[in-house]
């Protein structure tokens, strides 16, 4: 099959230089016999010269009974590029892990070169598997294709709950303190209906990381943010505390094998970058002052062998995180410390029902459940799901005298306290 390649100049100063260029990739499929890669090529130096994108909103397009998984795409200069007329990206649940065997990606790779341009992205940001660029007829015979040869569904896109996704856990990770995988495919089985049918006045994301190391960046990418953690003590072993010291075990597992800054110092290393100063050596045996612990994980990765998690482990639900849309970038606040996560986790799952009842009652079109917490304040957050205020939701001491309640509260004080003094006068 012949295919037309455009005069690219722009395009072709990326693939200069050491690293490698999306560029290459795409021409590869190009000329492999895709001209649709080689005409999104052509539309994309287009648009660097008019410094403008040439991608008109997608509209609603998508399968049978979803509103979501479909991410349309149409060209506005069709007349020039006419094999990207239609250019949707489809989005694909990925497994928990992202463990595939290859027969799989085989199954996924024929299917996306039958049906579409053969180009993908191994992951998006929220995890899906990405497709980018087929056609508007060729949208139900996909999803018929991967559902039933490979047992897969569509991800999540639009304002709807966005495909859960996870760290290895326990599969693969000794210091995972959950079962990120069951949660995660729990999760994704639960909120189908959330997943697939946009309701939501903007996207939701679950992450899952099975320890305070938060592999999948949940802290900084979530809505709702699973932390692994652990509520007793961490675990020492003096005796490998003494290797390190002696040099007889390299720190960080042999990480930084090509250190150049001498002997391994506990004091230095470990001790003195602790956040909270909860550490110090005392007789020759590491000391630490748990209660003053805030899991970061830093003592464990450097002196993996004399350190490890407690053995009481459950979860931290950390809330808000986004990257800058709207009011910029957030981290997660935290606001339950430790949540034992067991299936089929009915806790977890009311305190979700509440946060969404809440969210979608108030939220703006567009606004993301962090940017409500921020306009509404924590204490309303506190009002909708229960909670009870810890320290770590003090973003700063009071800097007014002035106390102030809601009506409620100040008619239901002021007849408590009528009563209370009738009943003292009565006597």
């Amino acid at each position: 099959m012949s295919v037309k390649k455009h005069d690219t100049p722009m395009c072709d100063e990326l693939k200069k230089g050491a690293w490698p260029s999306f560029v290459d990739d795409v021409e590869v499929c190009g000329l492999a016999g895709k001209q649709e890669c080689l005409d999104v090529l052509g539309q994309l130096e287009m648009s660097y010269r008019h410094k403008e994108t040439h991608w008109k909103h997608g509209g609603i397009v998508g399968v049978f009974g979803y509103g979501g998984g479909v991410i349309g795409r149409y060209s506005d200069v069709p007349e020039k590029f006419p094999s990207i007329a239609h250019f949707h990206t489809l989005r694909i649940n990925q497994t928990s892990s992202k463990f595939y065997s290859s027969n799989y990606l085989r199954k996924i790779c024929d299917i996306w070169d039958h049906r579409g341009s053969g180009m993908t992205n191994f992951h998006g940001s929220t995890g899906d598997m990405v497709l980018m660029g087929t056609k508007s007829d060729q949208l139900e015979p996909i999803f018929f294709d991967f559902t039933h040869q490979l047992n897969t569904d569509f991800g999540g896109s639009g304002s709807n709950l966005r495909t859960p996704a996870c760290c290895i856990g326990q599969s693969r990770c000794e210091w995972s303190c959950l079962d990120t995988e069951a949660i995660c495919y729990d999760l994704t089985q639960t909120y189908q209906d959330e997943l697939h049918r946009p309701a939501f006045p903007y996207k939701f994301k679950f992450k899952v990381s099975g320890c305070p190391n938060d592999c999948v960046a949940a802290i900084a990418r979530s809505d709702c943010s699973i932390i692994g953690t652990w509520k007793d003590n961490i675990r020492i072993d003096q005796a490998a505390v003494k290797a390190y010291i002696g040099g007889e075990l390299k720190p960080n597992a042999g990480a930084h094998s090509g250190r150049n800054w001498g002997a391994f110092d506990i004091q230095k290393e470990v001790i003195d970058l602790c956040p909270t100063k909860c550490m110090w050596m005392e007789c020759g045996e590491l000391k630490i002052d748990n209660r003053e612990c805030t899991r970061c994980m830093h003592c464990i990765n450097v002196m993996p062998v004399a350190l490890r998690p407690g053995i009481e482990t459950g979860a931290s639900i950390l809330l808000g995180a986004k990257a800058p849309i709207l009011d910029g970038a957030q981290i997660s606040s935290l606001v339950i410390p430790f949540i034992a996560m067991e299936a089929p986790y009915d806790k977890f799952k009311d305190f979700v029902a509440s946060l969404w009842d809440w969210w979608m009652e108030e939220g703006k079109n567009r606004e993301r459940f962090g940017e409500l917490m921020q306009r509404q304040s924590i204490q309303e957050l506190l009002r909708r799901t229960g909670l009870k205020a810890i320290p770590q939701m003090v973003k700063e001491p009071r800097s007014n005298p002035y106390v102030f309640w809601r009506e409620d509260e100040v008619e239901g004080g002021w007849k408590r306290d009528v009563a209370a003094f009738r009943k003292r006068h009565a006597a």
